[in-house]
């Protein structure tokens, strides 16, 4: 039953990075899930896959996995390297040109 703290990305569908500074505790599948025999629903053993808990901080939810004797593993995001672009960049002397595909 181990747990993995991570921070979700960002939602492809929106421009907004709201619900990217919360830390989410989620348990790691100990199984894979399988069809059912009967009607052929995807369906597993393990209840604590559908377990997600979302905290302010990553000190929280450590504290909270370490409190509850739950092992667990932090996945810390990578560092983004904010790129600030405006509309006349695309038209600056400064720009590269694609270098040219050779025959």
């Amino acid at each position: 039953m181990l747990a993995k703290i991570y921070r979700p990305a960002k939602n492809a569908m929106q421009s907004g990075k709201a619900a990217t500074k919360k830390w989410r505790l989620e348990f790691i599948l100990a199984a894979a899930p399988r069809p059912e025999a009967l009607m052929g629903w995807i369906s597993g053993a393990d209840p604590n896959g559908q377990v997600r808990l979302d905290f302010d901080t990553k000190e929280a939810a450590i504290e909270f996995a370490r409190a509850q004797d739950i092992p667990h593993q932090v996945v810390e995001p990578p560092e983004l390297k904010r790129q600030i672009k405006s509309y006349s960049d695309n038209f600056a002397f400064r720009r590269r040109e694609p270098a040219a595909k050779a025959p």
